[in-house]
């Protein structure tokens, strides 16, 4: 037994994460639902990142900006507009792809017990009250917004504070470091339980008439990680991107695909920053607040689902709605949670802009939660991942012009 953990170990992660999905497969296609029990390893994974992630957010940020020293230079502004121009590319090439193959939805049941945001000032001012949110309140709800604002204050504060103060609160984010390291190593049995549970509850037959839906969601994606996602970091770097991109996509967006929720891959973000050696003041920032504004992959969904919609009601959609469409989307999906499903639910607002009404744009999102199995998965896996290749290209820019 003690040479099977020895050989185990030597394995990479990432070969772990491959062994532990082909196993949930298996057992999902050979174990019954009922006895199985295996869901459970899922479960708790998924509870442990999103349990230590808003400690690790807190600690981290406060840490960093308490000792940062003056004149000493992050690449923030340079990160945020990369986020910014990103979401905003994904959401012009999803209206692109759906002008070129224009799609139709059979439309199911509402979602009825969900209240979408009114309007575009509804998200905006939902993001601006987290900003204020009591503490104790956001680090209970994982509020990354009011998260990082409070641990930007205390740390400014801190930053005047004893040289044992601050090397007390560098210790607690060393220490919840560690224990962030002791879960992720628990990522192949995590992920074991999360495809069992999604293959064994959901199936494909529930699937299979959306088949063409889901097919331009996930090609517009894959475009925006392999094509557009390569643009942008190459315009920044001047150096070939690819060997970045497929890391990030490796070791950030196969966790993010399982476990469907940014703000629970944070951690596993943290983690990739570290091994790259990216500046921890930098990182410490620009992850959790990419987990809540660089969406991509929720624009995507917005714009795609958006307009067909509008198709299925033969509602004509000229070029200045698209544009509009493109600007709504990048703006509602900064505005998207960082939760499995969050975009879906602003889905209600980008069909506004059609005239569409709400009971029908309901039963848009009810097609949304059909095949979120796949379209979150994907959605997910590209929103995290791109968190790492902005901050990583920012940092791999400032280096290359010293």
């Amino acid at each position: 037994m003690k040479e099977l953990f020895k050989a185990w170990n030597k394995l990479s992660l990432v070969v772990q994460i491959a062994i532990g999905l082909v196993i949930g497969i298996i057992l999902a296609l050979t174990v019954p639902t009922k006895v199985a029990g295996i869901t459970i390893f899922g479960t708790l994974f998924v509870g442990a990142l999103k349990g230590v992630a808003p400690v690790l957010v807190f600690f981290l940020v406060m840490s960093a900006i308490s000792q940062h020293k003056t004149g000493q230079k992050t690449n923030m502004k340079s990160i945020i507009a990369l986020y910014l121009v990103g979401t905003f590319a994904a959401a012009c090439i999803a209206v692109i792809a759906s002008f070129i193959f224009p799609l139709t939805l059979t439309l199911t049941e509402g979602v009825s017990d969900i209240t979408p945001p009114s309007g575009i000032s509804e998200v905006l001012k939902t993001l601006v009250f987290n900003m204020v949110k009591n503490p104790v309140d956001a680090l209970l709800n994982a509020n990354y917004i009011g998260i990082l604002v409070w641990a930007i204050l205390l740390g400014i504060a801190l930053r005047h504070a004893a040289e044992g103060t601050k090397e007390m609160i560098s210790n607690f984010a060393d220490a919840v470091s560690q224990v962030v390291r002791w879960v992720i190593r628990f990522a192949p049995l995590g992920v074991m339980g999360l495809v069992f549970d999604a293959i064994a509850t959901n199936g494909i037959e529930a699937l299979e008439r959306y088949a063409g839906l889901i097919v331009l969601l996930v090609a517009v994606m894959a475009i925006d990680a392999l094509i557009v996602n390569p643009i942008i970091v190459f315009v920044l770097t001047r150096q070939n991107p690819y060997p970045l991109v497929f890391k990030c996509l490796k070791d950030s967006g196969i966790t993010a695909f399982f476990t469907r929720s940014s703000a629970a891959n944070i951690p596993v973000n943290m983690r990739l920053c570290e091994e790259l050696g990216l500046d921890k003041d930098t990182y410490s920032i620009s992850i959790p607040l990419g987990a809540t504004i660089n969406m991509g992959g929720a624009a995507i969904t917005i714009s795609v689902l958006a307009l067909a919609a509008a198709n299925t009601l033969s509602i004509s959609v000229d070029i200045p709605t698209a544009i509009i469409l493109c600007v709504i989307s990048a703006l509602s999906a900064c505005g998207a949670s960082g939760v499995a499903g969050g975009s879906l639910l602003l889905i209600p607002l980008a069909c506004s802009l059609f005239g569409i009404p709400g009971d029908l744009a309901m039963q848009v999102v009810g097609v949304g939660f059909i095949i979120g199995v796949i379209q979150d998965s994907c959605e997910t896996a590209l929103n995290s991942s791109t968190d790492v290749l902005f901050t990583a290209a920012a940092d791999i820019a400032v280096k290359r012009k010293k």
